[in-house]
This record gives structure tokens, C-alpha cells and sequence, in this order.
């Protein structure tokens, strides 16, 4: 590649996600939810016309992993200049239903005159409720994907440019607060268009020499370049852990299994659970995922995130078990904490080839409140935790780790939108495993109902505390206490006003024996 290439390629990588910084900041302006809004539990990413992604924004990794599976899905049903399409459906692409993606087609003019689709921007969100069962969409204790709310298969919200005005009603009718909802999913459709308008300015302003889409080519051949050396750099090997889920108390097991040969590397998951009852059942979408962002985690965080740094990347799971989960699968759990659960066994496995940090909180945390009627309300948070303390430093203390890259709900903003109060927001000192480096501290968050709500907690490690490393302690589990008394880590009960509910997040892992 000439020097004058090279600098093309840089220029236009960059522009490319900037491209998708915008959509994001865009949709988090304009969305209408304190989850968007205020948490920033939203993603976007630019995709060519063959459903190959390009460019992303730095957001969630559970959502931008899973992305692609979305693209191609919207891309078997055969789209069109002018097509919106939206979806959550987790066996089409989606993740869990809350997380509603919405793909635009960009198109531009071609020599006769026609439009053709150049490329597809892509926005997913979690929506404070899309229905189901219980208030937030998020419960405990589901056993099948209709529980959890309303299936989205892949389908045109717009058409030929043309807001499917009945289609969309006929969605929002199922959900709870359809306003708020119709504004989210307004807010996602602006953040397409701003990708669209901006990705036109870029193709017009290199429409001589090289082009925005030999940028493409090329960031995805260097991506791929990037990922290869970088696992050639990994000893040859094989690798193999298991880590575990806290199921009514039992554990379900996630068994992992790594081949570095040259510059490949083969992930499997034989030996993992069956999927199950309950709805810790992960789709195959999720676990490439998780298996991404490890690999981005330990090797070079400058590799760009596109499709071609995943080529090298082969990922197999057993059809029907829990990493692999089948339809009509419960998933609300599966995407939030079995994720990261994949993350902890699959870095456990490749501590065996290369120095890693002890185990961080492994959790989400979430906590989701909720009512129906018109003076209802929705509330759904993730909560951080300690992350695990690695050679030469301790372990940051309350912070978002693994799949999740969200903020926490600011407590005035929080307040302000919710019959809630905020008892208590602090360290949970103490809670970090000692060693030479000690594991970051959990949490404590406390709130106070204002009226009767629903609530449902998902949540893990709240028996199996975060591991060590080389010698470390582990960290302290989590807990969670409905006033005072505490209560099982995924739970759906109903509280009146006045009544509290308390989560203390795990502590990170320490690292090295004193």
C-alpha cells in the first residue's frame, strides 16, 4: 500500500467511527428513558453492504459482539433503498428482548440513476419495557421467551422511506409506556439518519482516488492482519476451565476449551449445561460476543473492532446447551449474566498461557422495578462492582466491568424520574480479596420504594465469590436484602411504599499471596 494509502486508510477509519460516536451521541441526546439517557445502555455500529462490520463506538460489548447477527438477519429479508428495519427476536439476531436493534439501509445513486445500498448503520438500545410478564421485561423467574415480552422478528419499521405507522402502533400496544417507548425508537430511527447523511458527506467528499469503501476493504484485511499476529504471539496450546452459575441452589457449569495453533484460535464449549428452565439460556450471538471481547481484552486493544479481527476466530458450541440456547428459550438473564460468565471461564482458561488479572465481580446486578397502569413506572439498572487486582495494581472499586459498559442512573436524575429514593450509594469496604494486589470493593445501593412496584433482581455471585490469582483471596460474594432480610440472587416479589431493597455487590479478586 502506498504512503499516501496508508494515511487514506487512517483519515477515513477514523471518520468512520466517528460516524458511529455520533449516532451515539445523538441517540442518547434525544431518547426519551433514563436507561438511554442517563445510563448510556446503548451501542451503534457502521456495516458495508455485505453485512460486514466496519467501524463502532466504544459502548457495550454484549451489544456490539451480537450485532453482526443482526445485520445478516435484516439482510435475509432481502432490504431495499429507504428500509428501516427493526428487531429483538434472540434466535434472529437479537440478544434479549429489551435490546431492540434498528438497522438503516444507506443507499446512494448509482450510474442509471437507481439507488443502491452502500452500507447499514446500526443502533441498539435497552428499552425500559417491551412487555411481558412483569414491569421492566427483566423477571426472574421466566420459562419461555413469551413471558419476557413482545418478539420482534426482523421486520420494516420503515419501507421504501415510509414510517409503518400501523405496524409500529400495533408494537407499541404491547409494551408498557408506549410513549415513552415510540420516543426511544424515534431516537434510535435519528441516529440512523445522522449516519446516513454523514456517510453520504464522506463518500461525496472521496468520490476520486480512494474511497471511503477501499477504506472499508482495507481496515478489514488490517483488522484481520492485526488479530493474526496478535494470537501468533500466544504460545501454542491447549487450554481449559470451567466456571459456574448459581441456579436454586445448584451450579450450572461453563465448560471452555481454547486451541492457539499459529495465528488461529478455536473456542469451544462442549461440556457446558443443557440449557434450562429458567432463563440463563445464552443465544449463540451472546457467547460470540462474550468470546470477542476477551479476545479484544488480552490481545491488542488497538486492533480495530471489525469483522476482519474476528476472522481468525473460531467459536463452536454444542446446539441446545446453555452457550447455544434454542427457541422458545426465557433468555432475560442469559444475555446479562451468563455473558459474563463466558467472560470469566474464558479468561481463566487463557490465564494459563499468559499473565491475567484476578476475577472481577462477574455480575450485573440487575435490579429492575416496575408497575402497570397510567401512573406506572420502569426502572432498570445495572450495578458495578470490584474488578480484580493484576500484577503491579489493585483492583478498581465500583465499576462496571466484563459485558457491560454502562454508566450508573446519576441519583438526582434517578429521583426525579422515579417514585424512589436513594438510602444509601457507597464502597462496600472491605470487599475486595486480599493478596500482594487487592481486588477492588463492591457497593452498596440502597432504595426506598415510594409506591408499590414489582421487582425483580438477576443477579450471581452471590455464593461463589470472585476468584484470585496466583495466590490471591478471593473476593467477598454479593448480596441482596429486600428490608434488611436477605433474599436469593434472582427473585420477582411485589413491595409496597415504604418498603427497601438493598443490593452489596461482589468484590473483585486480589492477586498474588502474601
Amino acid at each position: 500500500m502506498a504512503r499516501s494509502d496508508q494515511i487514506a486508510l487512517q483519515v477515513l477509519s477514523s471518520a468512520l467511527r466517528s460516524i458511529c460516536e455520533e449516532m451515539g451521541a445523538s441517540l442518547i441526546r434525544t431518547a426519551y428513558s433514563t436507561n438511554i439517557k442517563e445510563r448510556r445502555d446503548c451501542s451503534t455500529a457502521l456495516f458495508d453492504a455485505a453485512g460486514r462490520m466496519v467501524a463502532q463506538a466504544e459502548h457495550i460489548p454484549v451489544h456490539l459482539g451480537a450485532m453482526p447477527d443482526a445485520v445478516k438477519a435484516v439482510l435475509a429479508e432481502d432490504p431495499a433503498p429507504g428500509d428501516v428495519f427493526i428487531l429483538n427476536d434472540p434466535f434472529r439476531g437479537g440478544t434479549h428482548l429489551p435490546d431492540i436493534t434498528v438497522v438503516t439501509a444507506i443507499s446512494a445513486p448509482v450510474a442509471d440513476g437507481r439507488q443502491e445500498i452502500i452500507a447499514y448503520a446500526a443502533s441498539r438500545a435497552h428499552h425500559a419495557d417491551v412487555g411481558g410478564a412483569e414491569p421492566g421485561s427483566m423477571p426472574a423467574v421466566s420459562k419461555t421467551l413469551a413471558e419476557e415480552g413482545v418478539v420482534i422478528p426482523p421486520s420494516r419499521l420503515v419501507s421504501a422511506g415510509v414510517l409503518q405507522e400501523e405496524f409500529l402502533e400495533g408494537l407499541l400496544s404491547q409494551m408498557r409506556r408506549p410513549d415513552e417507548r415510540r420516543g426511544d425508537l424515534r431516537a434510535q430511527m435519528g441516529a440512523g439518519r445522522i449516519a446516513e447523511k454523514r456517510l453520504l458527506e464522506l463518500v461525496a467528499r472521496h468520490a476520486e482516488g480512494y474511497t471511503v469503501f477501499d477504506a472499508m476493504h482495507a481496515a478489514l484485511a488490517y483488522g484481520e492482519r492485526r488479530m493474526r499476529a496478535a494470537i501468533s504471539g500466544l504460545p501454542d496450546g491447549e487450554y481449559h476451565a470451567e466456571d459456574f452459575l448459581e441456579r436454586d441452589g445448584h451450579d450450572l457449569t461453563i465448560s471452555v476449551s481454547v486451541s492457539i495453533r499459529g495465528e488461529e484460535m478455536h473456542i469451544d464449549f462442549e461440556g457446558t449445561s443443557p440449557q434450562e428452565e429458567g432463563n440463563l439460556n445464552c443465544p449463540m450471538p451472546v457467547t460470540r460476543a462474550a468470546c470477542y471481547f476477551v479476545l479484544r481484552a488480552v490481545t491488542d486493544p488497538d486492533i480495530p473492532a471489525n469483522a476482519g479481527a474476528m476472522a481468525p476466530v473460531h467459536i463452536s458450541a454444542p446446539e441446545g446447551c446453555l452457550v447455544n440456547a434454542g427457541p422458545p428459550a426465557a433468555v432475560a438473564a442469559g444475555n446479562v449474566e451468563t455473558s459474563q460468565r463466558i467472560t470469566d471461564a474464558l479468561l481463566l482458561a487463557l490465564a494459563q498461557a499468559m499473565p491475567l488479572p484476578a476475577q472481577g465481580q462477574g455480575t450485573m446486578n440487575n435490579l429492575t422495578l416496575g408497575s402497570d397502569g397510567s401512573a406506572g413506572f420502569n426502572y432498570y439498572e445495572t450495578i458495578g462492582g470490584g474488578a480484580g487486582a493484576c500484577p503491579g495494581a489493585d483492583g478498581a472499586s465500583g465499576i462496571h466491568q466484563g459485558m457491560t459498559n454502562t454508566l450508573n442512573t446519576p441519583i438526582e436524575a434517578l429521583e426525579m424520574a422515579f417514585p424512589l429514593i436513594v438510602e444509601r450509594y457507597e464502597f462496600r469496604q472491605g470487599s475486595g480479596g486480599q493478596g500482594v494486589w487487592r481486588g477492588g470493593d463492591g457497593v452498596v445501593r440502597s432504595l426506598k420504594l415510594l409506591a408499590p412496584a414489582r421487582v425483580s433482581l438477576l443477579s450471581d455471585r452471590r455464593r461463589h465469590g470472585p476468584r484470585g490469582a496466583a495466590g490471591g483471596e478471593p473476593g467477598l460474594p454479593g448480596k441482596n436484602l429486600i428490608n434488611g432480610e436477605e433474599v436469593a440472587g434472582k427473585l420477582t416479589v411485589s413491595l409496597e411504599a415504604g418498603d427497601s431493597v438493598t443490593i452489596e455487590t461482589p468484590g473483585g479478586g486480589g492477586y498474588g499471596r502474601r
